[in-house]
This record gives structure tokens, sequence and C-alpha cells, in this order.
């Protein structure tokens, strides 16, 4: 599992456009508003992808 720090999650909303894309990309991950990260289950591709859905909503992941 791979923990991405989203600094720019603030809210039930931006957890909900976060979990619609990830569940869209057939990714398995768990979200920590609290802590602002996402972890993303599976190998590097799918990290790869989810760092992708994230900028295309406009939130900047990091590892």
């Amino acid at each position: 599992m791979t923990t991405l720090k989203v600094p720019d999650m603030h809210c039930e909303k931006c957890v909900e456009r976060i979990t619609s894309a990830l569940n869209g990309a057939k990714i398995a991950f768990q979200i920590s508003l609290k802590d602002k990260t996402v972890s993303i289950d599976g190998d590097e591709s799918n990290v790869d992808v989810a760092i992708e859905a994230l900028d295309d909503l406009g939130f900047d992941a990091e590892r």
C-alpha cells in the first residue's frame, strides 16, 4: 500500500470527488480526511493512475 499526501483535501466534498474518480479507475484505496491522505492498494501503475486522477481533479498528491 502506498500512501499519498493530499494537502488540498479539505472537506467531505473533496472526499466524494476523489472517491468517485478512483472508483471509476477501479483502484482499491482508503481515504483519511483527518490525515489528508489517500492510500492506494496495488502496484506502482495503480499509484501512477491515482496521482493522475487526483491531478485531473486539481489535487496535488505527494508521495
